[in-house]
């Protein structure tokens, strides 16, 4: 390990945490999640394991020294994989691609690079791993009265995170070279992409990937990726590890790290110095041709400067649809609804109206959620051509009305005949999902020009994006989602209902009773309904009126 690797590797993690301390949603972001995955199994480990330690540390066993190196030895290959998983996704998105490439490459031999790559993805790994490895292993040490756990818990955690970072690396590079550089496959990587999220969310929706994580961790216990399991059994009291398995997980992981940092000083070659696949010319005639037809289908009731704007919309956005990644961030949620799905054996009525209302947000964010700051570097020629901005929004808002209607007839239609909505509900469903969809458009329209954002994100770590601003995001939502209460409030007639709920969770929260009449209510949700009713035209005049009264500072 020479002094430029770790310069590289000290260079790569100052970049990524000044990347991520600097944006505070992505910060955020970070945070929420290491509490919602690492937050609960160190908390209820750190309460439970003093007294296991305890019972660890008396004359007799819990239960029998095979099952314990079973447990041990089974959980540790399967979370070796678990890190190799992550490791490939980071290769993938972020070290597959090193940041000013044109210098890093040609002022330092390729070995230094991507050992120096390697060990800062260890050292990131390692700000996730080792926290929770140190509380579990203190809680347990505590109740055992030994110091030795803690040590060796760190040892495993080195060991594993050695091998698995660098075939990770190399997993995730070799990846991202078929997708990028080799043309068979980079031609379909975007239904590639596409087919992997949709298998890995549908397996763990399904209980798939619990059962494959299950029936692994049974076949690996006896396998080499247990091995280091024996590490941690060797700091537990009472319990003894075999010695030839230790030695062989130590020097097993020299030797799968040093082959793999070998394999991948040889893959970095041919990925960092090779030409990208290049197929715009049939991509770009296909969207031509596309392009046309909807033309001409626009042209027999809209202007041609309404039809340029809508086409353009359209084609920007297949020619680069990372932009409309933030449409697909609240799919996250829906693992649970695809989980009550399959285990009821239909389609929850809940479930049907919580994904239309899913696609009635979509079609207002697709186009419309960022008028002014979509235009990017051609906001200044825009904004002093001749396009009027009744022209401008108006084709935005057809953009929009264009591709997400017909979605919501089908997929409200879908929803409606597999859930057990009557057939006078699952018509007001699609009536409603239709018609709202090619309303939120215009609604979107005045809230995006009022907040915009002209800035890109990061959407991975290195392809940045256009995104409307959390502002937008936040009002356009409240003002769908609100409406919609009001609008089910009063379909359903559950005013009364609703107040009683009110009285009961005031009167048992510690806080001054509320009293809220049915009648109340209702009278809100009809005010709520009639002014979500009216928000819409209210903000596409608005957003016209901004778009003509634009200046450029």
């Amino acid at each position: 390990m020479s002094r430029l690797s770790l310069t590289v590797a000290k260079t790569e993690v100052r970049r990524t945490v000044r990347a991520v301390s600097t944006e505070r949603t992505k910060l955020l972001l970070m945070g929420v999640l290491a509490v919602v995955m690492l937050g609960p199994v160190t908390v209820a480990g750190s309460y439970l394991l003093p007294s296991l330690g305890a019972e660890f540390a008396g004359e007799s066993l819990p239960v029998d020294a095979a099952t314990i190196t079973a447990v041990v030895t089974g959980g540790v290959a399967v979370g070796w994989l678990f890190l190799v998983f992550m490791a490939s996704i980071r290769s993938f998105t972020a070290t597959a691609s090193v940041d000013e490439p044109a210098f890093l490459l040609v002022s330092t031999p390729l070995k230094n690079t991507v050992i120096g790559v390697i060990i800062a993805e260890f050292f990131l790994f390692a700000l996730w791993v080792v926290p929770p490895t140190l509380a579990l292993s203190t809680a347990f040490a505590y109740g055992a009265g030994t110091v030795f756990p803690v040590p060796f818990a760190l040892l495993v955690a080195t060991v594993v995170l050695g091998s698995a970072v660098p075939v990770g690396f190399v997993v995730g590079i070799c990846a991202k070279h078929l997708v990028t550089v080799y043309e068979p496959i980079a031609r379909y990587r975007t239904i590639l992409f596409i087919g992997f999220w949709v298998l890995y969310f549908g397996a763990l929706a399904t209980g798939r990937f619990d059962l494959v994580m299950s029936r692994l961790f049974t076949l690996l216990q006896d396998s080499p990726l247990g091995w280091p399991g024996h590490l941690l059994l060797a700091g537990i009291p009472n319990v003894s590890a075999s010695s030839p398995l230790v030695l062989g997980a130590v020097v097993g992981t020299v030797v799968v790290s040093t082959a793999a940092v070998a394999v991948g000083i040889a893959v970095a070659r041919i990925h960092w110095f090779a030409d990208p696949a290049r197929f715009e010319a049939s991509t770009e005639s296909t969207a031509t041709e596309s392009s046309s037809r909807l033309s001409g289908v626009l042209s027999r009731g809209l202007s041609r400067p309404v039809q340029t704007v809508t086409v353009t919309a359209i084609r920007r956005t297949r020619r680069a649809p990372i932009r409309l990644a933030y449409v697909g961030y609240p799919l996250f949620g829906a693992i649970g609804f695809v989980q009550s799905i399959i285990q009821s054996g239909t389609v929850p009525e809940h479930a049907a109206v919580i994904l239309s209302l899913y696609v009635v947000w979509a079609a207002g964010a697709l186009f419309t959620l960022n008028p002014l700051g979509d235009l990017g570097r051609a906001l200044p020629a825009v904004v002093t051509s001749t396009l009027t901005g009744r022209q401008a929004i108006t084709g935005l808002v057809v953009a929009g009305m264009v591709v997400a209607a017909p979605i919501a007839l089908v997929v409200s239609l879908v929803l409606g005949v597999v859930s057990p909505l009557s057939l006078e509900q699952t018509a007001v469903l699609i009536a409603g999902t239709v018609v709202a969809s090619a309303v939120t458009p215009a609604l979107a329209t005045g809230i995006g020009t009022a907040a915009p954002r002209f800035g890109s994100v990061n959407v991975t770590n290195n392809r940045e994006a256009v995104m409307p601003s959390k502002t937008a995001f936040i009002i356009y939502s409240v003002a769908i989602i609100l409406p919609t209460v009001a609008a089910v409030v009063l379909y359903t007639d559950s005013a009364t209902l609703l107040a009683e709920l009110i009285g009961a969770v005031s009167a048992m929260a510690p806080i001054p009773d509320v009293s809220v009449s049915a009648r109340g209510l209702t009278l809100t949700a009809w005010t709520v309904l009639g002014i979500g009713v009216l928000a819409p035209l209210v903000s596409y005049f608005y957003a016209i009126e901004r778009f003509d009264w634009y200046t450029l500072e």
